[in-house]
């Protein structure tokens, strides 16, 4: 499902003339956006495979997400408006942004750099209307804005999903057996050379 007359609508609103940005929108479907952040929201910009484990946190564990897109093999995850600001605060407090901990040894489960833009920072979306000529993999919509109100997750709940995304991904995966555990008590007999 692609972004929806009101989500298009919510997304003009971070432009100055929201009503030009529309209108040149559909004078160019297929074309990618530039919008300013920092007003009617902010991006956390990530990795695109800790990108997807972060928004599968989310919808899985937590509260689900806003809008979701994918640029150029970054996962761009819409975030309320200030959480470019805070969310670096928090890593740092957290300890997370670095692979080292206060003790000097390596983490296994450091956070990939995360990129926050907020006031002051454009970035490029994909296109607000589709076309059939536009490659099945370029820059696309994971979860497209559809209303004029989105909820959107503040910097607490983007630092739960990425701390859970990194402790996961570092976690032994468990092993899984069609086949019932041994029994050690067992006695087993060689017959092979039975004759």
């Amino acid at each position: 499902m692609g972004v929806t007359p009101d989500g298009a609508a919510w997304l003009a609103s971070a432009q100055a003339r929201p009503r030009a940005a529309l209108d040149s929108w559909a004078e160019r479907p297929g074309a990618a956006v530039v919008l300013p952040c920092g007003t009617a929201f902010d991006i956390v910009n990530a990795p695109a495979i800790f990108g997807r484990r972060m928004l599968d946190r989310l919808w899985d564990e937590g509260p689900g997400s806003g809008p979701v897109a994918v640029h150029r093999g970054r996962m761009l995850l819409f975030a309320a408006p200030g959480t470019a600001q805070r969310l670096p605060t928090l890593l740092g407090w957290e300890e997370w942004n670095d692979h080292r901990s206060p003790t000097g040894t390596t983490r296994a489960h450091a956070l990939p750099p995360l990129l926050c833009h907020g006031t002051g920072d454009a970035v490029t979306l994909p296109a607000v209307h589709t076309t059939a000529d536009r490659p099945p993999l370029a820059s696309r919509w994971l979860v497209a804005p559809d209303t004029r109100h989105p909820w959107l997750p503040g910097p607490e709940v983007v630092l739960w999903a990425a701390v859970r995304a990194a402790r996961a991904a570092t976690s032994p995966t468990p092993q899984i057996s069609i086949f019932p555990p041994p029994d050690q008590s067992a006695k087993v007999y060689d017959v092979s050379r039975r004759r």
